[in-house]
């Protein structure tokens, strides 16, 4: 079995402790960092809701930090912003990393429904190098992105 490192250690009892990683996820580093931001210290159902209002294109994510040629969008801000998009392919990784830590809460014995984040961390993956052709000689090198997520809920009351 592989030790997996993360990169903060609660201070809480290892028992009510549920933890999740995904590793080398093709999405965007700078989305999966803004979630991350935007779901802490949410309760799990909250932020699948969210999630899922992302996917259906309802609600926005908004960006406060990778915010550069960004359109506001219409209503209310959300997290002091209007600026925001909509990455899909993000949300749907983020939703299948919290369906793993629920699965991880039931088999530990602890109440899937009760679980608040209180840890997501993402960073950069492997970056696998493919070519794309130009022209009748030479190609060009490109490096495909990749993100390691990772995530630690506490069983609230």
């Amino acid at each position: 079995m592989v030790k997996k490192n993360y990169q903060t250690e609660l201070q809480i009892d290892e028992k009510k402790i549920v933890k999740a990683m995904l590793k080398n996820k093709p999405i965007s580093t700078k989305y999966a960092i803004e979630l991350c931001r935007e779901l802490k210290n949410k309760p799990i159902n909250k932020a699948e809701r969210f999630l899922r209002d992302i996917v259906e294109m309802k609600r926005f994510l908004p960006l406060r930090k990778y915010n550069k040629k960004v359109p506001h969008r219409r209503g209310n801000a959300i997290s002091k912003t209007k600026s925001g998009k909509y990455p899909v392919k993000t949300a749907k990784v983020f939703l299948e990393l919290l369906q793993n830590l629920k699965a991880n809460a039931d088999y530990k014995g602890l109440d899937s429904e009760k679980l608040i984040l209180k840890h997501l961390f993402a960073s950069y993956g492997f970056r696998r190098i493919t070519f794309q052709p130009q022209g009748r000689i030479s190609g060009k090198r490109r490096k495909k992105k990749s993100t390691h997520l990772e995530a630690m809920a506490v069983e609230g009351a």
